[in-house]
């Protein structure tokens, strides 16, 4: 069992930055490769960006790519996602997933979710 708890979330104006955080209970958070999603008002679960067990390998929606990072400290047990450039568009409650699995850009693929933080750009 893995028990996620994300925060950082907050209210920015466009062009600024926010960094989330997600802290992972357990022993083996190495093992498990971890998820960025995303869902705005009247949408579904979208997929931001993930980063394998090791950090070696990360992928990102094309929506995001040069404007977030996300990493991990293992031996923190975190998970990272530094947003700059934000826009209103970025606006939807963040969630963070772990996954034993090896496909990891659909949602379905994840075992483990946090509660979500709340991130909204101002225009």
């Amino acid at each position: 069992q893995v028990q996620l708890v994300e925060s950082g979330g907050g209210l920015v104006q466009a062009g600024g930055s926010l960094r989330l955080s997600c802290a992972a209970s357990g022993r083996t958070f190495s093992s498990y490769a971890m998820g960025w999603f995303r869902q705005a008002p009247g949408k579904g679960r979208e997929f931001v960006a993930a980063i394998r067990g090791s950090g070696r390998s990360t992928y990102y929606a094309d929506s995001v790519k040069g404007r977030f990072t996300i990493s991990r400290e293992n031996a923190k047990n975190s998970v990272y996602l530094q947003m700059n450039s934000l826009q209103p568009e970025d606006t939807a409650v963040y969630y963070c997933a772990a996954t034993s699995r090896t496909y990891l850009l659909s949602r379905t693929n994840y075992d483990y979710w946090g509660q979500g933080t709340q991130v909204t750009v101002s225009s």
